[in-house]
């Protein structure tokens, strides 16, 4: 495998790991479109503050993006550089589109010689790189998906429906019809079940230029559901994550899942 692609696995993977201190985001430059076969750009970064790219970019090599009709559709234009990676979506159907970053990897750490090793990679690498007898080994599956959605003409939900892995957040109107002064209702579910417990922090993009984040905390209810109230217009950051030991890859003895969601909200 060549350097830049060995790089490219260790980050994704290691993804949920830098979401506690940095930012994780797709951003599209807008949202809502009509019209023939428009097209939409999307940056995707690691940043200190949302929506400017100045830390790192999110790698696209696990990019997803599911059109109108349930099909995956590929992007154009893919280019990563410093500090963001950027791609292009012609929206050649009517309807909604998914669009989203999804790694599914392991962390190791073991001992050998004395010293503390680690390791990051993909399910299918763990056994050829990691010793078979490494002394006192522990292993993490960390599953993450970062998305937005995008809609061409009349919203549909085709695009929309749970794959039932991981973390999912379902909008219980449209993803794409988000307005100020409205209230909100999600439903959250993990591994397609809706999940009591798990806190979002939500953010509107710009703190860049306040003083404050001014993130709202909402946690889900026994129905898995939690509710906003947009306040202002603008793109806003969702993001939650959780821990257990429901790992699907036998070599796991714990899992980490992380979620990641920008929403757009429009002015009445």
């Amino acid at each position: 495998m060549k350097r830049a692609s060995i790089l490219a696995v260790l980050f994704v993977v290691a993804l949920p790991l830098i979401a506690s201190a940095h930012k994780v985001w797709i951003r599209p430059s807008q949202t809502v479109l009509s019209g023939n076969d428009p097209w939409v750009t999307f940056d995707a970064a690691v940043s200190n503050d949302l929506f400017f790219f100045n830390h790192f970019p999110l790698r696209l090599d696990n990019l997803v993006i599911t059109a109108p009709d349930g099909s995956q559709v590929e992007a154009e234009n893919q280019a990563t550089g410093k500090y963001r990676s950027v791609f292009d979506l012609q929206l050649a159907q009517q309807g909604t589109y998914r669009v989203s970053v999804i790694n599914d990897g392991l962390f190791a750490s073991w001992e050998a010689d004395g010293e503390r090793k680690r390791w990051r990679g993909s399910v299918d690498a763990f056994a050829s790189e990691v010793p078979a007898n490494a002394t006192n080994l522990k292993v993490t599956q960390n599953f993450s998906r970062v998305e937005t959605y995008v809609t061409n003409g009349q919203p549909n939900d085709a695009a929309l429906k749970p794959s039932g892995k991981g973390i999912e957040l379902i909008s219980l109107s449209h993803p794409n019809d988000q307005y100020a002064g409205e209230e909100a209702r999600f439903r959250v579910l993990v591994e397609g079940k809706p999940a009591e417990g798990l806190e979002f922090e939500i953010i509107r993009g710009g703190i860049r230029y306040r003083n404050a984040q001014e993130e709202t905390l909402v946690t889900t209810d026994a129905n898995g559901e939690f509710a906003v109230t947009w306040k202002e217009p603008g793109m806003y950051w969702l993001e939650t994550s959780s821990s257990d030991e429901k790992t699907t890859v036998a070599e796991a003895s714990s899992r980490r899942l992380s979620y990641v969601g920008t929403l757009e909200v429009l002015p009445q």
